[in-house]
């Protein structure tokens, strides 16, 4: 039994953001679209709420932040999820090259790597820190522990990092297990940083053999030279969003149905069983596509 919105979008894959902690300052950052998020979940409700959605036959689960890696109990969350379930998580990689095997024993299946710059003055002009040469290390363990496919998460970011486009495709194509995903600055103000995307998702499919559609948001990956490349565009899309399969939970314990809405969340913390069933069906039944 799938839940399906009043938009027949069946919902079969759960985001939860386990603290809005981070040892990064991303000048970009929207931080899971959480604003003034309370106290961290505990255990035992990450617990109940990824059982839940098992019941519902929602097939994946990726876990986000903040950064999830600084949760001393992640192994812990990890091992509670469903086997039923594939889990995923988004991380900036620096700490995790000497937790990988570990969170691969407890049952993690891939990794997505936030790396906006592969030279070393502009990733710390991003990021706040000078932590490259970790994020790199922590890729490398990712691959050889097989935490794969590592998916490097890239926002292209105009002026700052955009001419590094072929440099990231080049990191692809030499590195087998690696996909490199492009991410269009989020900004809900139409602008030149759109138009920019569009072209250049447009010159990427020009440049492709082959070119696959997902099933997630419906979104393209193009194999250039090597390479496996995708590209998210989620801002002013209607695409995006009429093929959203997403559920979100913030780090407080809220599901949220649509990461720029933030009028609409359910608070669970504490809600267990059919109460908690429920209120999943609640927060499906307010999805609503952003863009139209």
């Amino acid at each position: 039994m799938y839940l399906t919105d009043s938009f027949g979008r069946p919902v079969t894959n759960l985001r939860i953001s386990l603290t809005p902690r981070c040892n990064l300052k991303c000048t970009y950052c929207h931080r899971e679209g959480e604003v003034k998020p309370r106290a961290e979940m505990q255990l035992e409700d990450i617990a109940a709420i990824m059982q839940t959605a098992a019941k519902f036959n929602m097939n994946s689960i990726k876990l986000t932040g903040g950064e999830p890696t600084l949760r001393s109990d992640i192994t812990d969350i990890i091992a509670a999820a469903p086997k039923s379930m594939e889990i995923s998580m988004t991380t900036n990689g620096t700490l995790l090259a000497p937790i990988a095997k570990d969170l691969k024993d407890a049952g993690l299946s891939r990794v997505n790597i936030s790396i906006d710059s592969l030279k070393r003055d502009v990733y710390k002009n991003i990021s706040g820190k000078d932590l490259l040469p970790q994020v790199l290390e922590g890729i490398s363990t990712a691959v050889e522990t097989g935490l794969t496919p590592v998916k490097l998460n890239v926002v292209i970011l105009k002026g700052i990092n955009e001419d590094e486009v072929e440099d990231f495709i080049r990191f692809g194509a030499e590195n087998r297990d690696v996909i490199i995903q492009f991410i269009e600055h989020m900004d809900l103000s139409k602008s030149a940083e759109d138009r920019d995307a569009l072209t250049l998702e447009e010159s990427l499919k020009a440049r492709s053999k082959t070119i696959i559609t997902r099933r997630m948001h419906h979104r393209k990956k193009y194999c250039i030279d090597g390479a496996e490349v995708e590209f998210v565009r989620p801002m002013h899309n209607n695409e995006f969003c009429a093929f959203c399969n997403r559920l979100r939970v913030t780090s407080d314990g809220q599901l949220k149905p649509c990461l720029l809405r933030h009028d609409n969340h359910i608070n669970v913390v504490g809600k267990r069983g059919e109460e908690l069933e429920e209120l999943f069906r609640l927060a499906v039944s307010r999805r609503v596509p952003f863009f139209r």
